[in-house]
């Protein structure tokens, strides 16, 4: 099991470093981001875990939550806004799956031949798609939070 996380959290890190990139931040910012992409999403993986098994939308709102508070106080560490750490660290929770089954579902509807199977289709639709967006609105609330809860950290780094 803790190979298993370590492994989550080496791989999170290699893509938030890679999503960094594309926004030419501060070297020193890219090391911040890797640690925090870890951070969050091996927490999600471990409270997805058997031993908690969380669903993935309470666990990606504590995961999101906890990359917010991380990116503040690395904020004030690091004298760069928490923005900078925040976004590339929240990407690879992304639910890139649920949204290719969604569209996946979507040509199963388009392309379906009668009703049993338009209706299967709809509901592979509805069911990824809400879930899809679900997991994206508890990214944004649970990173967002600390920010305004943490409003005199977060925003020393930009003074």
């Amino acid at each position: 099991m803790i190979l298993q996380i370590l492994q989550d959290a080496l791989f999170s890190a290699i893509a938030a470093i890679g999503f960094a990139a594309i926004s030419r931040p501060p070297r020193r910012a890219f090391a911040y981001c890797a640690v925090i992409a870890a951070i969050g999403h091996s927490l999600r993986y471990l409270l997805m875990s058997p031993g908690v098994a969380l669903h993935i939308l309470p666990a990606t709102l504590m995961a999101s939550f906890a990359i917010g508070i991380t990116a503040v106080l690395a904020s004030s560490l690091s004298k760069i806004p928490a923005e900078t750490y925040l976004f590339p660290s929240l990407l690879p929770m992304i639910p890139g799956i649920y949204a290719y089954k969604t569209f996946a579902a979507m040509a199963e509807c388009m392309f379906s031949s009668g009703e049993e199977s338009f209706m299967r289709g709809m509901y592979l639709f509805c069911y990824n798609g809400m879930t899809c967006v679900s997991i994206l609105l508890c990214m944004v609330i649970g990173a967002v939070t600390p920010i305004f809860m943490l409003k005199r950290i977060s925003f020393q780094a930009t003074r």
